[in-house]
């Protein structure tokens, strides 16, 4: 199955208020600028600040007319159940009434589905990802998988894919499982090629579509200093700011290059942009849309 996704989605990570809050004003903004822009692939998760994501998503979209909502594409997660009680950030600041319960198993799947339609206010999503099920393979292939094909095969969902911060396991899905989808965060950028290696040649052979979030490596490619969610060791901003010395020799903005990197891949589909408000939205879609000369993509790919 080939999803239509668009070249680039809106992660809304962010405008659930990751490290930072972000108002409900600033989120509305920020998706009206996305959709404005083209963008009609729109990527959330219970995680991203215990369901105000999703909640946020939803509201944009029953704003819209009618006949302009349905052109939205919608991809929620599973994994994360989410229960009352004193829970933790977890990197969403301001909203600790609910506790993050990881379950991949059927009841959990179903479950997590079920409130993700509430919240949403939607009636079906378009693709659904299992969630960060690094230290959960067995139940995630064994029990979150199946349920998710049997929705699938009923028209319940239309699509099933794997999100997670490394290539290895999303290898293994793609090669055990029938997924129509992978999302993998960090593991293709300028810094971190290392999905190229194994996950995304599987994918293409197999016609399973990429989705590549993260491509900032948490914004050390677009000139912060922060690396997989956390501070940069020394060498990797070293690298990073190498990486941006050879994009500014060309005339290029270092993270320009970061989000066009990934569709340099076949296998690509999609790139997600992560932006917290309408500004920065445009300023990614700017930079998407720059000229980049070749002879630049080889000595990144050398400097790699």
């Amino acid at each position: 199955m080939r999803l239509s996704l668009g070249p680039y989605g809106l992660g809304t990570a962010p405008l659930a208020g990751l490290f930072t809050p972000v108002s409900e004003e600033q989120a509305e903004e920020a998706m009206a600028a996305a959709w404005q822009a083209g963008i009609r692939y729109f990527d959330t998760a219970p995680h991203y600040g215990t369901g105000l994501a999703e909640e946020r998503l939803g509201r944009f979209l029953r704003g819209l007319p009618e006949d302009a909502a349905a052109e939205a594409v919608v991809s929620t997660k599973v994994g994360r159940v989410l229960v009352p009680g004193r829970g933790e950030e977890e990197g969403f600041p301001g909203r600790t009434d609910l506790v993050r319960v990881r379950d991949y198993s059927r009841d959990g799947v179903l479950r997590s589905l079920d409130d993700s339609l509430r919240r949403t206010g939607l009636d079906r999503f378009d693709l659904v990802f299992i969630h960060d099920p690094d230290d959960y393979w067995e139940q995630a292939a064994g029990q979150a998988y199946p349920a998710l094909a049997e929705l699938r095969d009923q028209g319940v969902i239309g699509a099933i894919g794997a999100g997670m911060n490394q290539a290895e396991m999303l290898t293994r899905f793609v090669r055990e499982t029938d997924l129509d989808a992978v999302l993998v965060a960090g593991r293709y950028t300028l810094l971190d090629r290392s999905a190229a290696e194994e996950l995304l040649p599987e994918c293409e052979r197999r016609g399973v579509a990429v989705v590549a979030g993260g491509v900032f490596n948490s914004g050390i490619l677009a000139g912060g200093t922060t690396y997989d969610y956390d501070t940069a060791p020394p060498a990797v901003l070293e690298r990073a700011r190498e990486l941006g010395r050879i994009c500014a020799s060309h005339g290029v903005p270092l993270p320009a290059a970061a989000l066009r990197f990934p569709h340099r891949h076949p296998a690509v589909t999609t790139v997600l942009i992560g932006a917290r408000s309408a500004e920065e939205i445009r300023e990614d879609l700017d930079l998407a849309a720059s000229a980049i000369p070749e002879d630049l993509w080889e000595e990144l790919e050398h400097a790699g």
